[in-house]
């Protein structure tokens, strides 16, 4: 029984660091479309092939994405929340494939490091029950615990 439960604690832990690292990108994408719309236009732009995004539209954007990385990094609607962040970061990883495709210019090495993060919000969606350590596992908790307290009761 100890084992078991130091290996959901080692899954908690590496669910929540997967989820914290995603978040810490996202939370930078979504600082970037609040703090330099402009420069978020451009990458709009550039990459997702938009043109003529405005600064208000980048904001706007950026306060609704702000909610949602919030929500992730809490742990909060999990099975939506994972999801949406997993299919942003897929069409964000689709969408440079241009980069994928002459590796060696400059910078678009570092493009690469998309796959092993879509990976992880892969991972983080599959898994999401077994987050624990997050709002909703917390709230799972409390309902178990009344539901076991109610039928004890009875």
């Amino acid at each position: 029984m100890n084992d078991l439960k130091q290996r959901d604690g080692r899954v908690a832990l590496s669910l929540s660091l997967l989820r914290i690292g995603v978040g810490i990108v996202f939370f930078m994408w979504t600082l970037d479309k609040l703090l330099n719309p402009e420069h978020a236009a451009s990458i709009y732009e550039r990459y997702y092939l938009t043109p003529g995004l405005g600064t208000s539209l980048m904001v706007g954007l950026g306060v609704v994405q702000m909610i949602l990385v919030l929500s992730f990094l809490a742990g909060f609607f999990r099975t939506w929340t994972y999801g949406i962040i997993a299919v942003l970061h897929t069409v964000s990883t689709l969408s440079c494939y241009k980069q994928y495709m002459n590796p060696w210019e400059k910078p678009n090495l570092l493009f690469f490091a998309a796959f092993p993060m879509l990976a992880a919000c892969i991972a983080l969606w599959l898994l999401r029950e077994d987050d624990t350590w997050t709002v909703d596992g917390w709230r799972q908790r409390r309902h178990d615990a009344a539901k076991t307290l109610t039928d004890t009761e009875s």
